[in-house]
Formats: structure tokens, C-alpha cells, sequence
């Protein structure tokens, strides 16, 4: 890479940094914000801690970054709106769709901010740790991370004096994680910078009824994923309230007419189908090539309370080999394809990558912070230096922005590293 690369490089983080510059306030936490992301992006082999971002950044300071994490009063809310409007110019299409996905950061100890024995996907089982819900935008032009909240326990909500020495804020309650989802869909939905009515996420957020409900009433079109015991009733059985004996309460609820048929699970429904139910249908492109795998799908109605509910989609899908079968729920209308469901769906790998990226190459998850404003003040600033890789890769196209893949943002971040993007 000859020098006029170099100075491409650098000019055009320096533009990026100026979109966003204004947000951080004064002078000082302005030319602070621009040290700190020009850290994440060129220590690639220390951990990201204040001290190791001051060394490969000239003219920064442990204690000043340390301080314009955890002290300076910029608002994570003005920086992510900004950071969706810059991701929709890059990334919007029609047909984009929303991910929703949980990773957890290992943490030891009891006091930094929401840190509790909890299971994490990310490590696989329970332990110590704090848990982030992350919103993904996704399109064929690539994909990017566009908000975060943190998940507080209930035992942190319900100890008041932990709480207020982490600086969580009053306003701040306990809310499930599909409410936190449903926060960043209508928090991205208000800020109308990103196109789209699709969203998708694992079994964890899918097997809610009521995320799904909510979505449904709010317009969302959704692709969710459910775990194989899910019941269904294949046909709309009859459901009345039983007549008054005379005696006792008077029923109210409808119940299950005998005669009719039952409710089944998913898992049992694939076992019926028929070799010429299932189509072979591409996904997308992944870094190993085209994603395809086997789907099926028919119309069934969700079971609430062992009665019928809402009549949807259910879509099976499972590898060439029959191996790792998925499950899955959509309110989308009855005259959708087979393949822009199968789409929909598979779009959660992006939010995989997405965390396997910006935990390597710009330290997500290499925060040395124990306050509520300090994990927010980190997470937006990592998210921050993944849509500046983005943005890398699309200007230098080294290939197409819809493979927007870990390999391609690994080479995006040493193309920075080697151009020692430092405060100018």
C-alpha cells in the first residue's frame, strides 16, 4: 500500500469523524471521541483499554479517555440517530430487514452495571456476566449494528443503592428483552432513517407470544424463530364456552370441542412431510459461497391456551443433509413466497458476524468500564468504528457490499491499523 493509499485512508476517517464530532460537545471531548475511535480501529493487539488506546494514539491519555468515557455528559441517544442515518445511506433498501440479537461480555465481580449469573449464548452456558440486546439493520447492499441496550436483572432494578453506584439512571426499570427490542424497532422506526418492515430473530425472542403480538399490531412484518415443541393446530378447530350446569361459576373462556382435531408440535408436523414439500432455495452469499439450504412451509394457526390463535406461517428449514433444523413463525400476508420468508430468516447471521466482528477488530467487548454511561459511552463508540469499516470497504470495494463478511472487515481494520490513524 503506497502513501497516497495511506492519506486516503486518513482523510477519509477524518471525514467520518466530523459527521459525528459535534455530538461529543465541547472542543476537548470532540478531539477526545476522535482519539478513542482512532484507537478501537489501530490496537489490534492489546486489549482496548484506556491505557493500550492512549499508547497507539498520539498525543492521548489513559485518565482523558478514561474520563470522556466515563465522565462527559454526550448523550448515546443523539450519536446513535446520527449513526442510523449515516448506516440508511449506505445500506438502505425497501426490503431491509431488522435483526435482533443478545451477546454477553464476561465480567468478574459485582459492581460493574448489570453483571449477574445469567446465561450468555456467547459463552454458552451460565455464568458472570452482562448481557446487551443489539439491533442489526440488514440489506443487500451489507449490514451494520445500529443500537444497544443494556439488560439490567431484576436484582439490580431491586437494589436501589447498587443502582445508583453504578449511575444507572432513576428513570431506569426492569424490562424483559424483548421490551428492550421493541424499544430500538421504535426507537429506529421514529427516527425514520432506515428502510423496512421486516424483522427477525432467534427462539429466545421468538418463542414470546406476546413480541409477537406487538409486532403485529405495530405493522412489523416478522420471521421469528421458535423451538421445536412449539404447538400448532394444523386446521382451525372449533372452540366454544361450555354451557352453564347450573351450579358454580359460570364459564366464560372458550374450550377445545371434543371431536376436533388437536394441537401438534412443529417438530412433528416436518416428520409428515413429503420429500416433494421441501424446496432447495439460496439464502444469500456467504463467505464460503452461496447459504442454501432445504425449506417447506405451510399455513397453521398458533396455539394459545390449547386453542387456536392467529393463522400464520410456518417455515421449516434444515441443511442439504437434513441435519440442524430450524423453525419458524411469520405474520407475513398468505401470498408471500417461500423464498422471501427463507430470506428473511436467514438474515440472523449477519448480527452473528456483526458481533464476531466488532468484538475482533474494533473491541465491543474490551471495555474496562463499570458505570451505566461508561458501558453505553464504549458500545456506541465500537459500533461507531464498525460503520467506519463499513464505510472502508464500500469506498475501497474490494468486494461487493451485500458479502459484507468478518474477512472483509479484518482486512478493512489492518488497511487502518497500518495507516496509524492518530489525532491529527
Amino acid at each position: 500500500m503506497d502513501q497516497a493509499e495511506f492519506d486516503r485512508v486518513r482523510q477519509s476517517f477524518d471525514a467520518f469523524h466530523r459527521e459525528f464530532a459535534p455530538l461529543f460537545g465541547r472542543p476537548q471531548a470532540e478531539r477526545r471521541s476522535k482519539q478513542y475511535l482512532s484507537g478501537l480501529l489501530v490496537q489490534q493487539t492489546d486489549r482496548r483499554n484506556a491505557e493500550n488506546l492512549s499508547e497507539a494514539v498520539e498525543g492521548a491519555t489513559p485518565r482523558a479517555l478514561q474520563r470522556f468515557l466515563t465522565n462527559s455528559p454526550w448523550l448515546t441517544e443523539r450519536v446513535i440517530h446520527r449513526l442510523q442515518a449515516y448506516v440508511g445511506r449506505r445500506l438502505n433498501a425497501p426490503d431491509g430487514v431488522f435483526v435482533v440479537d443478545e451477546t454477553g461480555f464476561a465480567k468478574q465481580g459485582k459492581k460493574s452495571v448489570g453483571v449477574a449469573r445469567q446465561y450468555s449464548g456467547t459463552l454458552g452456558k451460565v455464568a458472570n456476566c452482562q448481557v446487551g440486546v443489539f439491533l442489526a439493520y440488514v440489506s443487500e447492499r451489507g449490514h451494520a449494528l445500529v443500537d444497544a441496550e443494556l439488560y439490567l436483572p431484576q436484582k439490580w432494578t431491586e437494589d436501589l443503592q447498587r443502582s445508583r453506584e453504578a449511575g444507572v439512571p432513576e428513570t431506569v426499570m426492569f424490562r424483559t428483552k424483548t421490551e428492550l427490542a421493541l424499544m430500538s424497532l421504535r426507537g429506529a422506526q421514529q427516527a425514520g432513517h432506515l428502510m423496512g418492515h421486516w424483522v427477525t430473530a432467534d427462539e429466545h425472542y421468538g418463542q414470546v407470544p406476546t413480541l409477537r403480538d406487538t409486532l403485529d399490531a405495530e405493522g412489523w412484518h416478522y420471521v421469528l424463530e421458535v423451538p421445536c415443541t412449539t404447538p400448532v393446530f394444523e386446521q382451525l378447530a372449533k372452540a366454544e364456552i361450555p354451557p352453564w350446569c347450573g351450579r358454580g361459576q359460570k364459564p366464560s373462556r372458550p374450550r377445545w370441542v371434543a371431536g376436533e382435531s388437536r394441537a401438534t408440535t412443529v417438530q412433528v408436523l416436518a416428520g409428515g412431510l413429503a420429500a416433494a414439500d421441501w424446496q432447495v432455495l439460496t439464502t444469500g452469499e456467504g463467505a464460503q459461497g452461496p447459504r442454501r439450504y432445504r425449506f417447506a412451509a405451510r399455513r397453521v394457526w398458533e396455539s394459545r391456551e390449547q386453542l387456536p390463535g392467529r393463522e400464520c406461517w410456518l417455515v421449516w428449514r434444515r441443511n442439504l443433509d437434513g441435519s440442524e433444523p430450524k423453525y419458524y413463525f411469520s405474520n407475513a400476508p398468505a401470498d408471500t413466497s417461500l423464498l422471501r420468508l427463507a430470506q428473511v430468516g436467514a438474515m440472523r447471521w449477519c448480527v452473528e458476524t456483526e458481533f464476531q466482528t466488532d468484538k475482533g477488530e474494533t473491541g465491543l467487548d474490551e471495555y474496562e468500564v463499570r458505570s451505566w454511561q461508561g458501558w453505553h459511552h464504549h458500545i456506541v463508540l465500537a459500533m461507531l468504528a464498525g460503520a467506519f469499516l463499513l464505510s472502508l470497504q464500500q469506498e475501497w470495494g474490494t468486494k461487493g457490499a451485500a458479502d459484507h463478511t468478518t474477512a472483509d472487515q479484518q482486512g478493512a481494520a489492518r488497511v487502518a491499523s497500518s495507516t496509524k490513524l492518530d489525532d491529527q
